[in-house]
């Protein structure tokens, strides 16, 4: 199910007289809401994992890599609004049987499918050229995250878990950052990963409990219907999980109290959220649901201070799981030693 953002009357998808409608021509308007510009609430939950990251792969006691962090930023709004437009595509006819979907562009007639995969293809080719700007072993990755992409819109018609599978998909940009920045993979960003799907279980079944009687009518299943009035237990939990495995990811660094302070926050919001989220009015399960990347936010910041925090290698390098910090790869060691008994050998000429 993709994102909304708040309405001026009823429970709708479309927010009439923003920026889209007082700015861009209407030709484009149909395209910008295909593609959610409107509702960058989704580009956020998509492009924060990405962020951490590639905070996390930075070396000891250096910031993130900038050039990076703007490229995905662009490629998140990019591919969010191809994963958008190729929902509303498969979801068209079951768009128009829900109230909060229905004056969507494809259902209400704005464009015509055939316009909506030409934008669909132009979003995929500019995201490749993003993609492209990478190194191979990321390339991959990223074009394995397709397979994802592809898959998700179905899954609401074939598994009550359809959340799980947003949660694969808007998280792969936990394992990309760090392999964009390091070229391979590891523990703390797949730790990184496993929370940001639990995390996104939550979320997404919060913002489920808006559609939960049109999705019950229409057949659309969720885990928001799955847990019924159980649903804040299980996003608690979802949610203690997810904080357990971002502590994990970044326990190499050591609980300071530089860290400590934005993960109390991060986890203070987390808590407030399930605590305060009204699951029978949809406009609160909306606004809660909102207000997750301010967790994804307050992670951010305690992975940017922690490393910036660390004591620098003396190499330049950043620091690997288990605390060693700049290291050669085991593939450089031996040339490395051999260079050096060469080096001995001459002095002593």
């Amino acid at each position: 199910m993709t994102h909304a953002t708040e309405t001026n009357a009823g429970h709708t998808d479309i927010r009439a007289g923003d920026w889209i409608d007082r700015y861009l021509p209407a030709a484009w308007r149909p395209y910008a809401r295909l593609a959610r510009l409107d509702r960058p609430i989704g580009t956020w939950l998509l492009l924060l994992p990405c962020w951490w990251s590639i905070a996390l792969a930075a070396p000891a006691g250096g910031w993130p890599d900038l050039w990076l962090m703007g490229l995905f930023g662009v490629g998140a709004v990019v591919l969010r609004g191809a994963g958008c437009t190729l929902n509303d595509i498969l979801d068209r006819k079951l768009d128009a049987r829900v109230e909060r979907t229905k004056v969507r562009p494809l259902p209400s007639g704005q464009v015509t499918v055939k316009q909506a995969i030409g934008f669909l293809l132009a979003q995929l080719l500019l995201g490749l050229v993003i993609l492209l700007q990478l190194n191979p072993f990321a390339v991959f990755l990223g074009a394995a995250s397709l397979l994802l992409v592809a898959a998700y819109p179905l899954m609401k018609r074939i598994t009550w878990w359809p959340q799980a599978f947003l949660g694969l998909t808007f998280n792969w940009g936990a394992l990309l950052g760090w392999a964009a920045v390091r070229g391979d993979l590891g523990w703390q960003p797949v730790l990184l990963y496993v929370g940001g799907i639990l995390w996104t279980l939550g979320y997404d079944t919060i913002y489920a409990h808006q559609d939960r009687e049109d999705d019950a009518h229409v057949g659309i299943k969720s885990t928001a219907l799955l847990f019924g009035n159980d649903s804040r237990r299980w996003v608690g939990g979802f949610y203690a999980g997810a904080f357990v495995c971002w502590l994990l990811a970044l326990e190499p660094m050591g609980m300071f109290w530089a860290i400590s302070v934005p993960l109390l926050v991060t986890g203070a919001l987390m808590v407030m959220q399930v605590r305060g989220w009204d699951m029978n009015d949809p406009a609160d399960s909306l606004a809660t649901f909102r207000a997750a990347r301010f967790v994804g936010m307050a992670l951010l910041v305690a992975i940017i201070v922690g490393i910036i925090s660390m004591p620098a290698s003396p190499a330049g390098g950043g620091f690997a799981p288990g605390g060693h910090r700049g290291l050669p790869k085991p593939y450089m060691q031996q040339p490395m030693l051999q260079i050096a008994d060469l080096a001995v050998t001459a002095g002593r000429r």
